[in-house]
């Protein structure tokens, strides 16, 4: 062990590491740093949005499993590879299926997260990070938004992820699990697994400057995405983190239209021309999103290193060289109503350790 701010640290070299959610975007590149930091990765993944391409270039390295959260199984698998340390990003993130599926979105984001919970209690892990987010703050009241700000959750999948949040607190408490709850802000880079803003913007941006959007005055706080994950791994090392709450950021805030402008320029428009759709305005928006990661820094060190400008940079240069890569494109319900069924009948079925 090393010591940091008077702070035991856990080394994570040589330990057994599951990244629920591995093959995702924020998951597939903290399998790459935990790589980075010698760690033995398993990662646990339903692939249901999750890209097996994702985890290609590391795959003769790592351990991958196909399975589910909400598994039973979940405890026999953390016994049979000896888990010390759990990150779990499994969850259904992207914001706009919520609508038209907020029973899958409760069942994984807070049921799936009890049942993580209790096997990691049962298999005695070491500690686990479950990964939150700023959308349990709602628009922002005061900016830079810590952790004690106000909690207003404007759509189904920001409910269930503050339930999970209450059941870690509460869990920590009445079970003593070791849980560590991580509320990021928005990220972005290479492998994004879902149309969000940045991916949506670069791709309509790769056609013409002319860009059809909806909130385009929102504020965000984005994080590259290397620097997001790194900052999941400080915070697992240390043990006094347990049973609180941190905020991972930027620090800054763009709208939707600035971002689209940096965008154009990065991208060789000499202007951009923006239409406003409004079947792409959410119901109840978050206006205002700002980070502050003051906490989180001051027990850590942790803090962004890629700039917001070079991280745009870089995740178009990824696009431009793996653009058949990125499944950012809009399904139709029909489509999602077939996977919503894959996704229920996945709930209860054997870990598959073949992969």
């Amino acid at each position: 062990m090393s010591i940091y701010d008077g702070c035991f640290l856990v080394d994570l070299a040589g330990k057994n590491v599951l990244v629920t959610g591995g093959a995702g975007f924020i998951g597939s590149t903290l399998v790459r740093e935990l790589l980075n930091d010698k760690a033995n990765v398993i990662v646990l993944d339903n692939f249901l949005s999750g890209q097996k391409a994702n985890l290609e270039e590391v795959q003769d390295s790592i351990t991958i499993l196909e399975g589910d959260i909400r598994d039973p199984a979940l405890f026999e698998l953390l016994i049979k590879h000896k888990i010390e340390f759990v990150f779990n990003l499994a969850a259904m993130p992207y914001i706009p299926e919520c609508y038209d599926r907020p029973e899958d979105f409760f069942d994984i984001n807070a049921n799936g997260v009890l049942n993580i919970l209790m096997a990691c209690k049962k298999a005695g892990v070491t500690r686990l990070i479950q990964y939150s987010t700023s959308e349990v703050y709602g628009t922002g009241r005061q900016m830079p938004m810590d952790e004690h700000h106000h909690l207003y959750p404007q759509s189904t999948y920001a409910v269930a992820k503050l339930a999970s949040d209450r059941l870690c607190f509460t869990l920590y408490h009445e079970q003593k699990i070791p849980v560590i709850i991580l509320r990021q802000f928005n990220v972005f880079g290479p492998r994004e697994t879902h149309p969000y803003i940045i991916p949506e913007l670069i791709t309509q941006l790769s056609k013409s400057n002319k860009l059809h959007l909806g909130n385009i005055g929102a504020l965000r706080d984005f994080t590259y995405v290397k620097d997001a994950a790194r900052a999941a791994i400080e915070l697992i090392k240390h043990k006094s983190a347990e049973g609180q709450v941190f905020n991972s950021g930027y620090g800054e805030h763009y709208s939707i239209r600035e971002i689209a402008e940096m965008l154009a320029k990065i991208m060789g428009h000499d202007s951009v021309q923006i239409e406003i759709e409004k079947s792409r305005l959410r119901p109840l928006d978050v206006e205002k999103l700002h980070a502050s990661y003051f906490k989180l820094h001051k027990l850590t060190g942790w803090e962004p290193k890629v700039s917001f400008e070079d991280g745009l940079k870089k995740t178009v240069d990824w696009y431009n060289q793996n653009n058949q890569r990125w499944p950012w494109e809009k399904e139709s319900k029909d489509t999602l109503s077939e996977k919503a069924k894959l996704f229920r009948a996945t709930k209860h079925s054997s870990i598959n350790y073949s992969l």
